[in-house]
C-alpha cells in the first residue's frame, strides 16, 4: 500500500476547516432513554482510606432499563467530558492505555495527602501506612488472578520490564545452546526483543508459530513445533493488532508434556475478561496497570513460587538484599529480591483501587459487555467502503477481542487517525502497534486501530464509522 502523507493533501485540507486543539469540559451526566441521569462509583473516604461500592452501578437495575454497561460508568471518567478540536471527544485508543476513573485518581491523591512515606523501612505511622497499602494492593493482585499467595505477584514498572526479568533471571539460568523458545510472529516486541537477546547470549534458539487462515495464531503449528528442546513458550493472550484469543489451556497443556515452561502476555486480557492463573496452570504472567484504570510506571509479573524461589536476582541494589559484605551478598526471599530500590508506591496503591474499581461490576460483566461492542465494532465497520480489517471474522465459535486493526485502500493510517483527530476528536492508533513482523506478515507497514474499554459504548462505534466514511470521501474527493 503506497504511503500518502498527509502533508501531500495540504493544498487540499486548505479548502477544510482547520481546528487548533481546544479542550473544553462537557457536563458529565448520563443521559438515556428514561431522561437524564447520573450514575458513579460510591466513594467513602476516611481519614486516610478509601472504599468503593458498585452496587449503585450494576447494569440491568430495573430502574435503570436496558441502560449499557458504558452509559453507567462513563460519569467515572472526567477525561472523556471535554472536546478536542472542537467535537467531543470520542476515546478509542484503549489498547495503548485506558482512561482512569475519578475514584482511582481519588486514590493517588489520598497516598500523597495522607500517607506519603517510603515502604518496608520506618517504624513510624506514615511508613507503616504505606507498607500497609502497597502490601495490601499486592494481595489485590494476587485474588484478581486467582494467584495462589500474594508473593507470588512481583511488583515492575511495566509489563516489559517483567518480560526482561523472566528473559534474564530465569533465561540466562535455564537457557543453553541449542534450546528452543517458542514465540508466536504476532507478539508485542516487548515478548520478542528480550529473547533475542537472551539467545543471543545463550545460544538458544528462537521459532516463531505462524498465522493460520483465520489470521490468528496457528496453535496446530504450534503444537508440532514442541519438542524436548523446547525450554518456554512465551506468547499473548489476546493480540493488541489481531483482536484473536489464543485457547491458553491447551497451550499450556502441550507445552508442560515436554517439559517446557510457559510466560503469557496478559496486558490486552487482564484488563477485559477473568483471568485464573491456577486454572490455566501458566508458569509466569504478565500484565499492565495502565491499560487497566491504574496509574502509569507499574506492571506486575505472577509466577509460580517455586521458579521465582530459584531465580536469581535480575536488579541489585536496597530492598532485594538480606546481607551486604564487602566481598558478597545474600538475597531476600522473593517477591523483595526482585524489587530493588525504591517502588512504585503511589502506583501500586492506585493500580489496587482500579481493581477494587473493576471488582466492583465483575469482570465477567466487563466481558460480556465489550464481547457485544466487539461484534457490533466489526460489523459496522465493514460499511466502510474499501476497508480490510485483520484478524478473524467473529462467529459462532470465535470471539475477538473489542478492537479492529484496519486498512483502507490508498489511504495510509496515520492520514486517517489524523484527519479523525483534527476534524473529529475521535482518537484511534495508527501505526505498526509494536507488531512490525506482524505488519510483515500481513504485507503491510503500519494500519489504524479503534480499541474499546468497558467505559465505550455503540454510540461511539457509530461516531468512528460515520467520521470514519467521511474521511474516506474526503480523501477520495482529491484523487
Amino acid at each position: 500500500m503506497p504511503p500518502t502523507p498527509l502533508q501531500l493533501c495540504s493544498s487540499a485540507m486548505e479548502t477544510a476547516v482547520h481546528k487548533l486543539p481546544s479542550f473544553k469540559i462537557l457536563n458529565a451526566r448520563c443521559s438515556t432513554a428514561r431522561g437524564s441521569a447520573s450514575f458513579r462509583v460510591q466513594l467513602r473516604r476516611s481519614s486516610s482510606s478509601l472504599s468503593v461500592s458498585a452496587s449503585a452501578v450494576r447494569e440491568g437495575d430495573p430502574a435503570l432499563g436496558s441502560v449499557s454497561l458504558g452509559h453507567i460508568t462513563r460519569p467515572d471518567f472526567p477525561i472523556l467530558h471535554q472536546e478536542v478540536n472542537g467535537s467531543k471527544l470520542v476515546y478509542l485508543d484503549n489498547a495503548a492505555t485506558s482512561q482512569k476513573p475519578t475514584y482511582v485518581l481519588k486514590a493517588l491523591q489520598n497516598y500523597y495527602e495522607a500517607y506519603n512515606s517510603n515502604v518496608h523501612r520506618g517504624i513510624h505511622f506514615l511508613s507503616a501506612k504505606a507498607t500497609d497499602e502497597y502490601e495490601l494492593a499486592r494481595k489485590k493482585v494476587a485474588a484478581f488472578i486467582n494467584a495462589s499467595e500474594s508473593r507470588e505477584i512481583v511488583f515492575t514498572k511495566n509489563a516489559t520490564e517483567a518480560i526482561n526479568l523472566v528473559a534474564y533471571s530465569w533465561g540466562l539460568s535455564n537457557l543453553k545452546p541449542e534450546d528452543e523458545v517458542i514465540l508466536t510472529i504476532a507478539e508485542h516486541h516487548s515478548n520478542i526483543v528480550p529473547w533475542q537477546l537472551v539467545a543471543q547470549k545463550t545460544g538458544a534458539i528462537l521459532k516463531f508459530v505462524t498465522l493460520n487462515e483465520n489470521e490468528a495464531a496457528d496453535i496446530g503449528n504450534l503444537k508440532q513445533m514442541l519438542s524436548r528442546k523446547t525450554k518456554i513458550v512465551a506468547v499473548h493472550h489476546v493480540s493488541n493488532v489481531l483482536a484473536s484469543v489464543l485457547p491458553i489451556e491447551e497451550i499450556v497443556h502441550w507445552a508442560h508434556d515436554v517439559g517446557a515452561k510457559v510466560l503469557l502476555d496478559a496486558c490486552q486480557s487482564v484488563p477485559h475478561m477473568v483471568v485464573n492463573v491456577q486454572s490455566l496452570d501458566v508458569d509466569f504472567l504478565v500484565a499492565s496497570s495502565h491499560k487497566m484504570c491504574g496509574p502509569t510506571g507499574i506492571g506486575f509479573l505472577y509466577g509460580k513460587s517455586e521458579l521465582l524461589s530459584a531465580m536469581p536476582p535480575f536488579l541489585g541494589g536496597g530492598e532485594m538484599i538480606s546481607d551486604v559484605y564487602l566481598d558478597y551478598s545474600t538475597y531476600a526471599e522473593p517477591p523483595s529480591r526482585f524489587e530493588a530500590g525504591t517502588p512504585a508506591i503511589g502506583e501500586a496503591i492506585g493500580l489496587g483501587a482500579a481493581i477494587d474499581y473493576l471488582s466492583g461490576f465483575g469482570m465477567q460483566k466487563i466481558h460480556d459487555y465489550e464481547l457485544e461492542l466487539a461484534n457490533y465494532l466489526h460489523e459496522s465497520l465493514r460499511a466502510v467502503p474499501n476497508i480490510r480489517i485483520y484478524g478473524p471474522v467473529p462467529s459462532g465459535n470465535i470471539n475477538r477481542a473489542a478492537l479492529c486493526s484496519f486498512n483502507v485502500e490508498n489511504i495510509h493510517p496515520t492520514d486517517i487517525a489524523t484527519f479523525l483527530d483534527q476534524q473529529h476528536g475521535v482518537a484511534i492508533r495508527s501505526g505498526h502497534h509494536c507488531a512490525q513482523p506482524l505488519h510483515r506478515c500481513l504485507g503491510v507497514s503500519a494500519s489504524a486501530r479503534a480499541s474499546l474499554y468497558f467505559y465505550n459504548t455503540k454510540e461511539d462505534v457509530d461516531s468512528l464509522v460515520w467520521a470514519l466514511k467521511d474521511t474516506v470521501s474526503f480523501f477520495n474527493s482529491y484523487k
